[in-house]
């Protein structure tokens, strides 16, 4: 297509305005619940666009309080009982913007990755790996696969965690930014 000097101009000035009012998702991703969800964490959850939910949930009565502040994404984990198997898938992969996003409960980290997503991550790695389980927050590039790995820790109160920990950050087109890791006392 062939432009015009002023047309280039407008063009990119158009193409500016357009990345600048595009909306960025804020994120709110936690683990480990074990059934507790309070006052705090939901507060902390405010003003998210969505709330990731890394599995070990407890209770249903965990995502719907979650969903009352943001729309969730949630997995299930090894201690969930069939009704939340019924509710929430063990993995989820979507696209969040243009960023392909994979969660899953029991997943390892870089270079130690779980039977489980081995064949796949290695075939069809995603941008943002996602996985709860060891209660031990984690953020870290797997430069080999070229992906994001982030693990959120323990939100809950059960388990040998000292620190109850969740992330939160946004996503900006293909951009994952502004992560910052919140700590609460157990």
């Amino acid at each position: 297509m062939k432009y015009r000097k002023g047309q280039r101009i407008i063009t990119k000035l158009a193409t500016k305005v357009i990345e600048t009012l595009r909306p960025l998702i804020r994120i709110s991703l936690l683990s480990d619940t074990h059934s507790h969800i309070d006052d705090q964490v939901l507060k902390l959850c405010g003003g998210s666009d969505e709330i990731w939910h890394a599995g070990d949930i407890g209770n249903l009565k965990v995502t719907e309080a979650l969903s009352g502040v943001a729309p969730v994404r949630a997995v299930y984990g090894n201690i969930d009982d069939h009704h939340i198997r019924a509710h929430w898938p063990k993995h989820a992969r979507f696209y969040a913007e243009q960023v392909d996003v994979w969660i899953t409960h029991i997943g390892g980290y870089p270079g130690r990755y779980s039977f489980h997503v081995k064949p796949e991550i290695y075939t069809k790695p995603p941008k943002l790996f996602i996985c709860g389980h060891s209660h031990i927050l984690k953020v870290m590039n797997d430069k080999k696969l070229g992906l994001l790995h982030m693990n959120p820790g323990a939100i809950g109160k059960h388990g040998f965690h000292k620190v109850r920990t969740l992330l939160r950050f946004a996503i900006d087109g293909d951009r994952i930014k502004d992560l910052e890791v919140v700590e609460l006392p157990r």
